[in-house]
């Protein structure tokens, strides 16, 4: 119902249905290769009842052993559902999913999590910002499994407030200690983060996984990024609700990922709504990891920072990105690219078309390569290959477009065409950019050049 409604929705505002003349050189017909491929994951026809392993929906008693036995009988049987019926269900512990196992989560269920960190423990390998360490589990997670699935029409609530509150007055990791990790190549064993020094865990993470669904459900409260697929492939997430207003709450980050499809998904967010990644500087550049071949459509987001954005931690590199039929509301960009010169990486072949935005902050599109350095680097990211069309945005608060390479990397070879920005308060801003065209681009009621002059 709810994927009907929002489809209904981005209708009305003239996306899926608009015509536009297709150019044989736009690339993408390849979209039509990636869907082709993505296959959600089917499951036995056996159900495994939380309840019957003693789980209590009374919001109190710790279901954490009964989510845990649920599973192992799913997994040792060969597969099937367990099944969270109606109720408050308290764990003060993780979910760790098995292969062939479907967590089913029923209208009226809600799955939330104790605050205190000590219960995610022992260690899990997961990537943190692009690094590559041992962490925290998140709240939901699965390494190496095959064939996994959320699914259903109840909530998952990761009571993030509550660990951030907890946690406020206790040692943290520090954003600069994974990142020197990573850059000085310190050994994996070394890298911990336990009860003396804690980083923020994702909330749903799949790392080294394959055939992943996540549909329906309600996510909730995320500690740090929601929806974290990591070095995995073949991912179908659709009809999600995210409402997570927490700092650095990205909705979904694909992150060193293949065929990933994204579509029907409401997106509340204090971060970016989608966030395409692949590892941070020399960490990102040992995994060496793409993401690559991503659908991404017919959603509605309305985050405090980008609708749909790739970087910063985009150092493995990403390929193939198709995004079409999408709304936004207040966001600071629609279609935002970010790196530094500590990146490196190459981002290369994106498309998109048909998105909706009433307002903007820093632009309908906007480049970005100096963002939020670290090391003062010398490995300038690569973005070529884009077109972009068919956008409309109601208010632009700053630019309306803008591009900024380096000087050593500039940006290449960006198609922005037939769109339309109803008012901005500056046009565009180009800077080390080449073989940028701008045709049939409208800024506050005056047709752009094809050819707009950079500044310097």
């Amino acid at each position: 119902m709810r994927a009907t409604l929002l489809l209904r929705f981005v209708a009305s505002a003239g996306l899926v249905l608009a015509a536009a003349t297709a150019h044989a050189d736009d690339g993408w017909a390849l979209r039509d290769e990636i869907l082709a491929r993505i296959v959600p994951p089917s499951f036995p026809d056996r159900d495994f009842r939380v309840t019957d392993f003693g789980a209590h929906g009374n919001g109190r008693h710790d279901n954490f052993p009964a989510f845990r036995d649920a599973i192992a009988a799913c997994h040792a049987a060969g597969g099937g559902r367990v099944v969270v019926p109606r109720g408050w269900y308290l764990l003060n512990g993780p979910i760790h999913l098995a292969s062939h196992v479907n967590l089913h989560i029923e209208a009226g269920a809600t799955v939330t999590f104790a605050p205190e960190p000590e219960h995610y423990l022992p260690l899990v390998l997961t990537r943190w910002e692009g690094t590559m360490l041992y962490g925290h589990s998140p709240r939901v997670y699965a390494r190496g499994a095959t064939d996994i699935a959320i699914t259903g029409e109840g909530t998952i609530d990761g009571n993030g407030r509550a660990t951030l509150a907890y946690m406020k007055d206790k040692p943290r990791g520090g954003n600069g200690t994974p990142r020197r990790m990573g850059a000085e190549g310190v050994p994996m064993e070394e890298r911990r983060f336990e009860t003396e020094r804690w980083l923020r865990p994702s909330m749903i993470q799949f790392m080294e996984c394959q055939n992943i669904l996540v549909d329906g459900v309600t996510l909730r409260d995320s500690t740090f990024w929601v929806l974290h697929p990591v070095l995995s492939r073949n991912i179908t997430v659709r009809g999600l609700h995210i409402e997570s207003w927490n700092s650095n709450n990205d909705g979904i980050d694909p992150d060193s990922c293949t065929d990933v499809l994204i579509e029907h998904c409401e997106f509340r967010t204090g971060d970016d709504a989608i966030a395409i990644k692949s590892g941070r500087d020399q960490d990102g550049w040992r995994v060496g990891r793409p993401s690559e071949n991503i659908v991404i459509r017919h959603n509605l987001m309305g985050s405090r920072h980008a609708g749909v954005c790739i970087g910063s931690e985009m150092s493995g590199g990403v390929r193939n990105v198709f995004i079409e039929d999408c709304r936004m509301e207040s966001v600071s960009s629609a279609l935002y690219f970010k790196a530094n010169l500590d990146r490196g990486g190459v981002v290369e072949h994106v498309r998109a078309r048909r998105i909706h935005v009433d307002k903007v902050r820093s632009g309908l599109v906007w480049f970005e390569t100096d963002y939020h350095g670290w090391r003062g680097g010398d490995f300038p990211p690569t973005f070529r290959d884009y077109v972009l069309e068919d956008l409309h945005c109601v208010e632009a608060t700053g630019y309306g477009i803008q591009i900024e390479g380096d000087r050593t990397s500039p940006i290449r070879d960006v198609v922005v065409r037939r769109a339309t920005i109803e008012s901005a308060r500056e046009p565009w801003l180009l800077r080390h950019a080449e073989n940028i065209r701008f045709e049939e681009v409208s800024i506050g009621g005056e047709l752009a050049p094809t050819l707009p002059t950079p500044s310097t």
